[in-house]
């Protein structure tokens, strides 16, 4: 059970990119969660994922000695969840939020980096994707703010009038 909770659902398993086809997968239900639920609800989710993944990590990382395995991909949710919840309630704000969000996950710049090196255990395995996921959600609020204010995103559409 920790397992498919870690690598969410298995996705995490895949050899080429996990990180990344572990962000699409959390794309999907955060799609309908925005969709029904509403960004607030995204946030919640996004807290209770770092909270309870935090105590698994670090069970996971005891038994296999080894430090944010590629494969746990439960960090690249919560962190895209956190993205989105910020500012990813249009079609192209849930697309730009994925990006950027892996961007500053691959990048690792600045402060993120730091926390990436430098705290062990499940909170740093936590804590450099939530800061990522801040850090994209905050450029696509600003993006999204100036397109909006020079009339660029007069094509967007809002999630929940999808369908």
């Amino acid at each position: 059970m920790r397992k498919a909770f870690l690598t969410f659902f298995y996705t995490g398993t895949v050899s080429i990119a996990p990180g990344t086809v572990g962000t699409v997968a959390a794309l999907i239900p955060a799609f309908f969660v925005l969709k029904y639920f509403g960004v607030q609800t995204l946030f919640l989710l996004c807290i209770l994922i770092f909270v309870a993944a935090i105590p698994h990590i670090n069970a996971y990382e005891k038994e296999s000695e080894i430090h944010d395995d590629k494969h746990i991909v439960i960090d690249e949710v919560a962190g895209v969840f956190l993205a989105l919840s910020i500012y990813g309630s249009t079609v192209f704000s849930f697309i730009l939020s994925f990006i950027l969000f892996r961007v500053f996950d691959i990048t690792k710049p600045s402060i993120i980096r730091r926390v990436d090196e430098n705290v062990k255990g499940g909170l740093g395995v936590m804590l450099d994707d939530i800061l990522a996921g801040a850090l994209a959600g905050l450029c696509c609020a600003i993006i999204c703010g100036l397109m909006q204010r020079l009339n660029m995103l007069t094509w967007d559409i809002a999630i929940k009038d999808l369908f």
